[in-house]
């Protein structure tokens, strides 16, 4: 959660930016990001080199790797006394060695980065920034992802299309459910800054430690087993910088229309995802609708909708190989909207394939990009159906409020949510009136394949006994006898 102090932190960048002439939102970004990335390549660099002190290693440098390479340091350009020299150095050697940091020219961070412009007009602009960013906090992924949800909230740009940036959260939660394995091909065709690929590569650090000694899990690792794509240029090089700095800069990160005929315009090449994925996690573009000569026309085949929720839905079911499985966040009339098109989408997914679980998110998780509810499916694609019955939990509370501000608070069902999932045998005996229960298949389709938690959730009802009327008309007339009592006094004392 990013604090106060941090916002005021960013707010004041982001006004030093337009005060130097970088007024577009955007630009602001990507600037932001350049110096962000610098500073977090200097610190794992210095933490590698404190790891090797400590058991007694020669450090060989892995990013800053020539004795010139060291000047362009983070630390270093901090300690330069000359703004002149400091702002000349980076612009003339620095910014182009950090383009060209990854030589691999088939990489997505050599393919977006290329294009990459320094933006930064004067030394005394370029000192004032520099000075700000080194003060945020960056200690973990946590700290930037929020401190990124942040920056991106002030572009006017998160707000379009529906693209809200999912918390961090939410995104841990979803990955922990779907539960990344080794042999895993990973998808998120609306990637973003890319936090779903991160937290995925996190997940397999944490749970599958041994597997990165072994040669064949490693090449997997680096250049199969994530996948992302967008149509917004920003967002890759943020995307492109955030796997690299995560060893995945040989990722497939790639500038793509998901929904559009394929990535290039090419109608004879509509099929380049066609069941190539085992895992979907994506928070997509839910706002909105697209022509029919706009979609890829194998989209078409799932569903006629105009809708881009209903388009990515059909994406996910297409792109998925048979038992590969799909954690994916939708608006919440996804879950019940009577509409043709959402009806047969639903169908598709419960009939022809294996609905597992539906989590209700309370409206104000997407604050302060918007009050939208939504949920989150979880899907096997089997493509003969499977769907015995349904687990769903209605969560109310995700540790933040649910304002615009989302500061920290104690509610917070995501610990019972992963207990439950990971327990799912002892939900057989809950009931309708608990947050989480299994819902038969067969009940599901008698009531119009509505998914949503409301159609199946019975509330209880407390009755309150108060008392009776006379009782408490009678203690107002004491009360008001003994106010006019004390307001005598009070007149006679001031006599």
């Amino acid at each position: 959660m990013i604090t106060t102090e941090q916002r005021s932190k960013v707010d004041k960048i982001w006004l030093d930016f337009h005060s130097n002439g970088i007024a577009i939102p955007s630009d602001v970004m990507e600037q932001f990001n350049y110096l962000v990335f610098l500073r977090q390549l200097d610190e794992l660099e210095t933490r590698r080199e404190k790891r090797a002190r400590m058991v007694g290693e020669n450090y060989v440098p892995k990013v800053f790797v020539t004795k010139e390479e060291q000047d362009y340091r983070w630390q270093k350009l901090m300690d330069m006394s000359n703004t002149e020299d400091r702002f000349k150095l980076f612009q003339e050697k620095v910014f182009p060695w950090l383009i060209a940091l990854n030589d691999d020219e088939d990489s997505a961070y050599a393919r977006y980065m290329k294009k990459a412009v320094f933006k930064i007009p004067t030394a005394l602009a370029f000192e004032i920034i520099m000075r700000d960013i080194n003060d945020l906090e960056l200690k973990d992924e946590d700290s930037k992802g929020d401190l990124y949800e942040y920056m991106l909230s002030k572009m006017g740009a998160s707000k379009i299309n529906g693209q809200f940036r999912t918390p961090r959260q939410i995104i841990k939660m979803m990955v922990a459910m779907a539960n990344p394995q080794p042999t895993d091909i990973i998808v998120d065709p609306a990637m973003g800054s890319a936090g779903f690929l991160v937290a995925a590569s996190e997940y397999m650090h944490a749970k599958f430690k041994d597997s990165f000694y072994d040669e064949g899990f490693l090449r997997h690792y680096k250049h199969e087993m994530f996948h992302g794509f967008d149509n917004d240029t920003t967002m890759l090089r943020i995307g492109a910088m955030n796997m690299m700095l995560h060893g995945l800069g040989s990722a497939d990160i790639a500038y793509k229309n998901s929904l559009g005929v394929s990535k290039d315009g090419d109608k004879d090449n509509v099929d380049e995802d066609k069941e190539k994925y085992t895992l979907v996690l994506a928070n997509p573009p839910f706002k909105g609708t697209l022509d029919n000569a706009q979609v890829n026309p194998e989209l078409l085949k799932i569903t006629k909708s105009k809708h881009t929720e209903l388009l990515f839905l059909a994406w996910f079911l297409r792109s998925l190989s048979i038992g590969g499985r799909a954690v994916v966040i939708v608006p919440a009339g996804v879950t019940f909207s009577t509409n043709r098109d959402f009806l047969q989408i639903r169908k598709a997914i419960i009939d022809e394939n294996r609905l597992e679980a539906v989590i209700s998110m309370p409206s104000g998780i997407f604050q302060p990009y918007s009050g939208v509810a939504t949920a989150i499916l979880l899907f096997t694609k089997t493509g003969h159906g499977g769907t015995d019955k349904v687990w769903f939990y209605n969560m109310e509370a995700d540790g933040l409020s649910l304002d615009v501000k989302r500061t920290e608070v104690e509610e917070n069902d995501i610990p019972d949510i992963l207990a439950r999932w990971q327990n799912l045998d002892d939900e057989e005996n809950r009931t309708r009136k608990d947050k989480s229960f299994f819902v038969p298949v067969e009940e599901i389709r008698n009531n119009n394949y509505d998914i949503s938690i409301n159609k199946y959730k019975e509330i209880a009802f407390e009755q309150k006994v108060y008392r009776p009327s006379k009782v408490i008309t009678a203690d107002i007339e004491m009360l008001q006898k003994e106010m006019a009592i004390d307001l005598a006094k009070i007149m006679e004392m001031l006599k």
